[in-house]
């Protein structure tokens, strides 16, 4: 299949293309850009891209759309930007995003496919809905998709409640995001809109799906802070649940593999136990896609463990190749 690939420029846009490198189902056809970087070779913007992309023309987002010729795309614009694209486009052809224009519509799911691929039946209503031949399919914030992977084993155990606190990597805020003065030697306890992405993304993700998506009916608390990591978020999370021993919560966490048997191309296992989580030691595992949890323990209102993934690919494109990948699995495009 024919993709095209927008935003490849920047942050998340080139850890698409680099994943997409060789992938045996789609082919990157077009990469776009802004303006001014229309015209060039993608190698003479990216020093570091794959040689299948190094002197792959750059087209512009305005060109692209007056003549979308692929079969599906990968957005990694950004959010102001995303919300009439993603709609002109999905009246042809399916939008796999990472922008979150569209995440909180009824009718649009936000997908991690371990946790809630029965939700990608929201794109028949869509196409019911709003008359398009395409659809488009959302991925989380970065923090909610390492979280929610990390809980969907616990949900067997009645989720009550969740509080957790983020430790994020610079990365997440993009190239220009962060001056080195403002996080060098510092946390930054505040990351603007990002407690409420992570308290109400989750609860959606985690909700049933019936005509609708029906509300979780546990709450999430969250707080959200910057630190001096390069790449990969870690959350200290705390959880009350109806029952359920250490022992067990162990055993749900470590056997956690529901969508093995699809064998899709970039499926990896969701979550490997590991006594200390580290960014630096664990981020790259299972090609980024895997998160590593630990500190397993019981606390005063349940438990308590850590849970860190890599930010860039589980929290954005990564998930993002893998919702479509699911998605041409069961028939969807």
């Amino acid at each position: 299949m024919r993709a095209a690939v927008l935003g490849a420029t920047g942050m998340v846009g080139r850890t698409f293309v680099r994943l997409l490198e060789g992938h045996p189902w789609f082919k990157v056809k077009t990469l776009v850009a802004s303006e001014r970087s229309a015209g060039k070779r993608y190698g003479e913007l990216v020093p570091e891209a794959p040689e299948e992309f190094k002197e792959l023309e750059v087209v512009s987002l305005s060109d692209f759309l007056r003549e979308p010729d692929v079969d599906l795309v990968f957005n990694a614009l950004p959010a102001s930007v995303s919300g009439e694209v993603e709609e002109k486009l999905a009246e042809r052809v399916p939008v796999f995003t990472n922008a979150r224009a569209h995440r909180y519509d009824d009718d649009v799911p936000i997908l991690v496919p371990e946790v809630n691929p029965e939700h990608l039946k929201l794109v028949e209503l869509q196409r019911e809905g709003r008359g398009w031949e395409g659809f488009i399919v959302t991925n989380p914030n970065c923090s909610t998709a390492i979280l929610t992977v990390s809980l969907a084993p616990l949900r067997e155990f009645g989720i009550r409640d969740v509080r957790v606190a983020t430790m994020q990597a610079i990365s997440g805020a993009g190239f220009s995001g962060l001056s080195a003065l403002a996080i060098h030697d510092n946390v930054i306890p505040l990351i603007e809109g990002e407690e409420w992405k992570i308290e109400n993304e989750s609860r959606k993700i985690l909700r049933r799906l019936e005509r609708s998506i029906v509300p979780a009916e546990f709450t999430v608390s969250a707080i959200a802070t910057r630190v001096p990591v390069l790449h990969g978020h870690t959350e200290a999370v705390f959880i009350e649940l109806e029952r359920g021993s250490i022992d067990e919560l162990r055993e749900a966490f470590e056997s956690f593999d529901p969508l093995r048997k699809l064998d899709l191309p970039s499926y990896e296992r969701p979550i490997v136990y590991e006594e200390v989580p580290q960014p630096r030691l664990h981020r790259e595992r299972g090609k980024g896609l895997t998160v590593t949890v630990g500190r397993l323990e019981e606390s005063a209102r349940g438990f308590k463990y850590v849970v860190t993934g890599h930010n860039l690919v589980r929290g954005a494109a990564g998930g993002s190749v893998l919702n479509a990948e699911l998605a041409k699995r069961l028939g969807y495009i």
